[in-house]
């Protein structure tokens, strides 16, 4: 059985504290995340006008096997590419845990954290 590891993207983790500490959030119910999450067709919009570097930075889950220029590479997506999405990060911290990446676990409690001192 091969098992995908799937790491916790450093960069990702830094964007979305910096974002929440400039209030650049949204602070919705766990639900909405289905309504607000980006449909394929918005992460290639962003993908052609910004590229795989910006890409990444809201993904907090990279799996490493997988070409650095591939959507399939990044897991755990918490904003809209321009806001934290509480919804986001509420749906990412509880699909860390259920798959036991605890460093993605723990670096989203972290975020989910610094969302609620600001509500």
């Amino acid at each position: 059985m091969n098992l995908v590891v799937v790491k916790l993207n450093a960069r990702a983790f830094e964007h979305a504290k910096k974002l929440v500490r400039e209030r650049q959030v949204v602070l919705d119910d766990r639900d909405e995340w289905s309504e607000h999450r980006p449909s394929a067709e918005e992460e290639n919009r962003y993908l052609e006008r910004h590229g795989f570097a910006e890409y990444r930075k809201w993904y907090l889950g990279e799996d490493d096997e997988q070409n650095e220029e591939n959507k399939g590479r990044y897991k755990f997506p918490y904003g809209d590419f321009e806001k934290v999405h509480r919804c986001g990060v509420l749906s990412a911290e509880s699909r860390a845990g259920q798959y036991k990446h605890t460093d993605i676990e723990v670096a989203v409690a972290h975020v989910h954290g610094m969302l609620e001192e600001l509500s």
